[in-house]
């Protein structure tokens, strides 16, 4: 039996005002499914065996039966593969109709499901983005071209405002200044992982089915993303925000004994401190998975550190107890945040974030403990793209980063 689309009208579908809602009738492997269309058509517009009529109906009715043609014939055997609804689906999905937006949230709601919260947060950002450029979060995934890039960045440089829903459901009016070019690169490059997180999803190369076929990072280059300002503290800095006189319970203290714990730890990231509880703790060590490279890497991003001497009384009043403080990362991240901006105040050290903690800690190992790049990368459980293979047959060493640690801290002495 051949695959065939038609257009077709039923008594049974009739609404109150007299109208008929246009389907088209899809048959395929035996099978019968219907799709719905915009159109609806009156009894003056249809004779009496249900013909359409009306010759502006049927011309985009024609229009709409010939992409669906085309459809079918480029599958040439894949055709046979599809079941009648996978068929159905797949006719409704072609690239003009492919509601970017939509499969944004779908996307980023997998992500948060899969407790990718910062990628998540960051993708969520150029969802928005995208909904106050088009103003409307209906974006047909063609409209995403190399020209609209190029127009886009325009817009991602300039200052904006901007409307949100804010923690307790009211609108509030948001003013952003433009993207640095650091900032650009960052969004340009969530905006391609998105798209081509929708081309996987709709493409099947296996069977050469292509419901978005053009390449528009393929005339507009992202580029590889632009050098940061260094951000390391000399240790005199590091000693000055440790020993600072902080309000006990307030967010300056949060952020400046987290900030002190992740030194300490080899850099760990805030994220990791808020996943961590006791049950990370083993011998002596807090074990876990760094939450940014967790399930990208054969090792799935595992590392042990030592528990210094410094490091314990923090642990024991932070581990386990960040997350019923904060309802998500988000929260703390804020915390902290604002507690930076309190420290910037009470220490006079300019543009210190959180960030810093882990970055100077680096630049410490290496440059005035004089380590070796590849102890400092294991530290910081960076992957060795030099070393991928052989790292394949050898066991870590967590002595190495026992003694990357207690050089750097040494310091602090």
């Amino acid at each position: 039996m051949p695959t065939t689309v038609s257009a077709v009208i039923y008594n049974h579908y009739e609404k109150k005002d007299g109208t008929y809602n246009v389907k088209i009738r899809l048959s395929h492997k035996r099978k019968r499914t219907f799709i719905n269309t915009q159109h609806y058509v009156s009894k003056r517009q249809i004779d009496e065996g249900l013909n359409i009529t009306d010759d502006i109906v049927n011309g985009a009715l024609n229009k709409t039966l010939d992409t669906y043609r085309q459809t079918i014939s480029k599958l040439g055997n894949g055709l046979f593969t599809l079941s009648c609804e996978e068929l159905k689906n797949l006719l409704k999905a072609n690239s003009t109709n492919i509601n970017f937006i939509k499969f944004c949230d779908d996307h980023i709601l997998k992500l948060r499901n899969g407790n990718r919260i910062g990628t998540a947060n960051n993708h969520r950002t150029v969802r928005n983005s995208l909904v106050d450029y088009f103003k409307s979060d209906f974006v047909p995934i063609i409209d995403i071209n190399s020209n609209m890039l190029l127009k886009y960045e325009d817009y991602l440089r300039s200052g904006r405002t901007m409307k949100r829903i804010n923690k307790v459901g009211k609108s509030c009016i948001i003013k952003k200044k433009g993207l640095s070019d650091s900032g650009l690169h960052n969004h340009m490059r969530d905006l391609r992982t998105l798209f081509n997180a929708a081309c996987a999803f709709y493409n099947n190369e296996d069977i050469g089915l292509y419901q978005i076929e053009h390449k528009p990072f393929k005339k507009y280059k992202v580029g590889s993303a632009p050098l940061t300002k260094k951000r390391n503290l000399s240790i005199d800095e590091i000693k000055c925000i440790r020993d600072c006189e902080t309000k006990p319970g307030s967010r300056a203290e949060l952020a400046k004994e987290l900030f002190m714990l992740s030194f300490y730890l080899c850099g760990i990231n805030a994220v990791d401190l808020y996943n961590c509880t006791v049950e990370n703790i083993d011998n002596g060590r807090i074990n876990y998975n760094r939450s940014k490279t967790k399930g990208k890497r054969k090792d799935d991003a595992f590392i042990s550190i030592k528990i210094t001497k410094k490091s314990r009384p923090l642990l024991k009043k932070y581990l386990g107890r960040l997350s019923y403080r904060y309802k998500t990362y988000v929260g703390l991240d804020a915390a902290i945040n604002d507690g930076m901006k309190q420290l910037r105040l009470i220490t006079g050290i300019k543009n210190v974030t959180f960030y810093y903690a882990r970055h100077t800690f680096a630049n410490t190992a290496r440059n005035n403990c004089k380590l070796s790049k590849d102890d400092v990368s294991l530290a910081l459980n960076h992957v060795d793209q030099a070393h991928k293979l052989i790292d394949i047959y050898l066991d870590k060493d967590w002595t190495i980063v026992d003694k990357v640690q207690r050089k750097v801290l040494r310091l602090l002495k």
